[in-house]
């Protein structure tokens, strides 16, 4: 028989005019030592309480919409193992700067508002080994490796501030387009040096941290900064 611990979800609940103002609530669950967060929430949802609000799609840190906070930290639900958390008691927060639709719930829009549409997250890809006659296989590859889980926006602490400022995920978008596609460079640089582009960089570092996918939206920022300098310094030189 596997071994089980007892485990306190200490959740942060709201739902407009019903759960309101916030409050958390706290639930206990038999956990074993191989079950995740997601796990554990989908239990308490099917056992306990059918009213818990979450997102999940895929089970394996591929879809991003389980990202929430865990004890503290942006984490994803499906890959972070209750057990490894060494803590009798598993507080899970919605993600910070995104309105809350209900409990762990969010509406994800702030990740995509100031994404340019031409930043496109979906480009024809230019190898295939798909079967030209296959109308199924359209040789789509999906943009970096980012899955638009909220986790660096969430921990950004420049997200919330009076001054506007577009957010990692969008600067790394950015940067990525510049890299792919060249003839973009214009365009791009003057996306990120306006005045919600990477000027607003604190130099926090917590995106890099939490990204689950190591898309490092440090390091993209940190390199738009460079070429925004050296674009105006090329148009100081030329005038």
């Amino acid at each position: 028989m596997p071994a089980v611990k007892k485990i306190k979800f200490r959740i942060k609940r709201y739902k407009p005019g019903v759960i309101d103002p916030t409050r958390f609530q706290t639930y206990t669950l038999a956990v074993t030592e191989h079950m995740s967060v997601l796990d554990g929430l989908e239990q308490l949802r099917l056992e306990q309480d059918p009213s818990l609000m979450y997102r999940h799609s895929c089970h394996h840190s591929s879809c991003g919409t389980c990202a929430c906070i865990i004890n503290g930290a942006e984490q994803l639900a499906c890959i972070t193992n209750i057990w490894k958390l060494k803590s009798t008691t598993v507080t899970l927060e919605p993600l910070n700067g995104f309105p809350v639709i209900g409990d762990l719930t969010v509406d994800p829009e702030p990740l995509f508002r100031h994404i340019d549409e031409e930043c496109s997250y979906l480009r024809p890809s230019e190898h295939s080994n798909a079967d030209a006659d296959n109308e199924q296989r359209n040789g789509f590859t999906r943009f970096e490796n980012c899955i638009e889980c909220g986790a660096c926006l969430s921990v950004c602490p420049v997200t919330e501030a009076p001054e506007p400022f577009m957010g990692p995920a969008a600067l790394a978008a950015i940067h990525r387009e510049m890299l792919k596609f060249p003839q973009t460079q214009e365009a791009m640089l003057a996306m990120a040096g306006g005045k919600r582009g990477e000027r607003g960089c604190r130099r926090a570092l917590g995106c890099s941290r939490v990204c689950p996918t190591k898309v490092y939206p440090a390091r993209h920022i940190a390199d738009l900064r460079r070429a925004v300098a050296a674009a105006k310094k090329r148009i100081e030189d030329s005038e």
